[in-house]
């Protein structure tokens, strides 16, 4: 008898030790040897068999030798009496008394029964209680296969409990029955149901190298599903032609796979080459969750143009797009902010007689929300309650995020307390929003008190939780209670995210403490953090704020020679500080380069330039330049004409006067009619030219 620990028996091919690794294979050898003596009993069959026959895998003669103690045509007999028995159950009170019924019987069924009657219970997704019918099999010693064992590892990773999966492996070796590829899948399986993707890639190559079982199409499948699902989509690749090789044929399942991860990491051009690929060289035939993997990862991209040819593509192949392919359609618009086209696509779905489900009608009214048409939301969510649909907390959300934006935090709050009265719970993104909402109005105290509400009630917060009290601490003039809430964290996540360093950094600036915030830039180095461009950039209008304009310039080129390219918010910050503190010798420097990185001046920089050249304070040679930086669209829209026809007086008071500068002009009118600067400033500007 073996004498090493199940769970070490088991688990030796992901520990990887060798020693015990040999033992193993000699282990796997002896058995193979064992079933091999007994040619009647195979060791090796395709598990597909399994489903499709009620064939076993048998195993050595000493486990057999009480099963078939009884005559195999009396045991058929019980057998096509238990089978339809099996059929009929539909709970588990019916499953465990057919468990004893079948113990009692004389001869007793054969293992495939048992077996069958143990797929009845996982199907009710009674695990555990499976388990019991497992261990109670041995307890009175009724033989069992290997497919019993692979069920039960089944069961195990089911409920997450990998680790007693490989116990069960070691049983199977201790009892002389080794594990098939079939079971080697589930293990995997059960291993990426965990996320522990490394120790499954390591047991896969372990079986390939130690030549443990010859890796089939679904095991296969099953380790490219793990590669997907951390983002090696490299790998996956790479196993996919390594799949080929060994002549293992990929199905639509396993090219799915592939071109779904591809779309959600953005990299469609890759999906739709194997989507090439898969139809053109391997003759593989896209179903309608090819499509919808495609339409979603286009969408994302606003590739319209190619979502309506593999919409075109479908309809040729007579493939109908379900409620997924159209619900994406709707949320893609909706985000696009197009929701009355998303009403079309709903429109047309129910013509073609798919009905709307929850996540349908919870984009459209988040696309109501986010435009702030809260009336037309709660139309659609009254026709959710019309149509038999039970709102969720995602519909929720998407309201009570609206009439925040709109700061009607009442009618918010209201919806917030209607999610308890409905029996669901709000979750951290219900909170996050009442609370930054509260922040918002100012209602300090109501946010906080929520704040402790919601780990009162086992919510717990996240990064974005602290990011938006720190945020609304700061902006409603309570640094100090801030940095309190910061340091009371100390050394974990929230001490390592930018994110937070960079609301500080704002609030104790825009506060007065600008000390605070320069401790708090040293501080990001020593926790070694990176930076980012909002982080110089806050930093650089504090110095301006300051009137430390030399610092704030030195930090600017400073970011540039760290990686780090400043953005147009922070052109426009250095721009005002210089501007403010009548320092000009950067200007047109910064003006050229705006131009070059096609940045414009925002309206208090242009408000700044214009009144500073329309005092003399700069050379009116500037207008030249800062019309190049104003975005073309800007003086050529449509709308730009409606103004200039609403202030014609002043047109044609400064047109009469510099006929030859119309397009010169134009652009300073745009200054002047979408940013509300007094015209008065612009006259001896124009005069000048």
């Amino acid at each position: 008898m073996i004498s090493l620990g199940l769970f070490d028996l088991g688990i030796i091919l992901v520990m990887g030790n060798p020693k015990k690794l040999g033992f193993f294979v000699a282990t796997l050898n002896k058995v193979k040897a064992t079933s091999t003596a007994h040619s009647s009993l195979p060791y090796f069959r395709n598990p597909s068999s399994i489903f499709e026959s009620g064939n076993e895998i048998c195993y050595p003669k000493t486990i057999l030798a009480h099963f078939y103690s009884t005559s195999s045509s009396n045991s058929q007999t019980q057998d096509n009496h238990t089978r339809p028995m099996i059929d009929k159950i539909t709970n588990l009170d019916d499953a465990l008394k057919l468990f004893d019924e079948m113990t009692q019987r004389q001869p007793l069924p054969s293992v495939v029964k048992f077996n069958q009657l143990l797929q009845a219970v996982i199907k009710m997704k009674h695990y555990s209680c499976a388990i019991d019918i497992f261990k109670q099999m041995n307890a009175i010693h009724i033989p069992v296969s290997v497919y019993t064992v692979s069920i039960i590892i089944k069961c195990c990773c089911l409920m997450y409990r990998t680790r007693e999966g490989f116990a069960v492996l070691g049983y199977g070796f201790k009892h002389d029955i080794p594990p098939n590829v079939y079971t080697f899948s589930i293990l995997l399986n059960g291993l990426i149901l965990e996320d522990k993707v490394l120790k499954a890639e390591i047991l896969f190559k372990k079986l390939i190298k130690e030549e443990l079982c010859e890796p089939n199409a679904i095991m296969y499948s099953t380790m490219i599903k793990g590669l997907c699902k951390c983002g090696n989509n490299n790998t996956a690749i790479a196993l996919l032609r390594l799949m080929d090789k060994k002549g293992c044929k990929p199905d639509v399942v396993t090219y799915n796979t592939i071109i779904d991860s591809l779309c959600k990491d953005n990299m469609v051009d890759d999906a739709l080459k194997l989507y090439k690929e898969m139809i053109f060289n391997k003759r593989i035939q896209p179903g309608v969750v090819t499509y919808s993997s495609l339409i979603h990862g286009l969408c994302n991209l606003c590739r319209w143009d190619e979502v309506s040819k593999i919409l075109k593509e479908m309809e040729q192949k007579n493939i109908s797009p379900d409620v997924q392919i159209f619900s994406i359609l709707v949320d893609a618009l909706c985000k696009e902010g197009k929701v009355e086209e998303a009403k079309g696509v709903i429109n047309l779905m129910i013509q073609r007689g798919k009905d709307p489900n929850v996540v349908t009608y919870n984009s459209l009214i988040d696309g109501y929300c986010l435009r702030g048409e809260m009336r037309k939301a709660n139309e659609v969510f009254d026709l959710m309650g019309v149509r038999g649909l039970v709102p969720n907390i995602v519909t929720y959300n998407s309201l009570v995020n609206g009439y925040c934006k709109k700061l009607k935090i009442e009618e918010a709050m209201h919806l917030f307390h209607e999610i308890t009265n409905k029996g669901m719970k709000p979750d951290v993104i219900t909170y996050n929003t009442m609370i930054q909402g509260l922040f918002q109005v100012g209602r300090c105290e109501d946010a906080d008190e929520l704040f402790h509400e919601m780990r009162a009630h086992n919510v717990i917060p996240d990064e974005i939780t602290y990011g938006i009290v720190l945020d609304g601490l700061c902006n409603n003039k309570k640094v100090d209670e801030a940095l309190s809430l910061f340091h009371l964290k100390g050394d974990n996540k929230l001490n390592l995210n930018i994110t937070v360093y960079n609301i500080l950094i704002d609030g104790a600036s825009k506060s007065g403490n600008f000390d605070i915030a320069r401790i708090l830039f040293d501080d990001i180095s020593v926790k070694g953090l990176q930076p980012d461009v909002m982080t110089y950039t806050v930093m650089i209008g504090g110095f301006c704020r300051e009137g430390l304009v030399r610092e704030a310039k030195e930090l600017f080129l400073e970011m540039e020679e760290r990686g780090c390219p400043p953005n147009n918010v922070t052109y426009n910050i250095l721009l005002q500080g210089i501007l403010k503190n009548q320092q000009h010798d950067m200007v047109e420097m910064l003006l050229q380069e705006m131009e070059g990185r096609k940045f414009s001046p925002d309206a208090s920089t242009l408000s700044l330039l214009l009144g500073q050249i329309a005092t003399r304070s700069l050379d009116a040679s500037l207008i030249k330049l800062i019309g190049k930086t104003m975005p073309k669209e800007e003086v050529d829209c449509p709308s730009f004409t409606i103004k200039l026809h609403e202030r014609s007086l002043w047109f044609g008071q400064i047109h009469r006067f510099c006929p030859p500068f119309e397009k010169l002009i134009g652009c300073v009118l745009v200054v002047w009619i979408n940013y509300t600067i007094d015209p008065f400033q612009l006259m001896p500007l124009i005069l000048r030219r």
